[in-house]
């Protein structure tokens, strides 16, 4: 019988994947890895199975490791920003 992992634990996986997902220099990689997380973790909110979940789990955790190489080495080499970041950083500061 395989244990599901909990809840906390679920949520603690979550909230350390956005939190890197989010140290990403680059706009579009950003983006896209908080798209995606986002819709990992809804997937396993809903499944019901333990052993899909258990599974679903430990395949995120790998994840999450890869990620964090993947945004250190973003933060090296991370390029230019974009016009877009600009014109959200002058929105959250009012200087529209």
């Amino acid at each position: 019988m395989v244990t599901p992992p909990s809840r906390k634990a679920v949520l603690g996986l979550y909230a350390s994947t956005l939190r890197t997902t989010k140290s990403f220099r680059s706009y579009n990689f950003r983006n896209y890895f908080v798209q995606r997380t986002k819709d990992t973790f809804r997937g396993m909110q809903t499944e019901q199975d333990p052993v899909k979940l258990s599974q679903a789990y430990n395949e995120a955790v790998k994840e999450l490791s890869v990620l964090r190489r993947c945004a250190v080495v973003n933060q090296l080499y991370g390029g230019w920003r974009l016009a877009v970041e600009e014109q959200s950083d002058m929105r959250t500061r009012g200087d529209t």
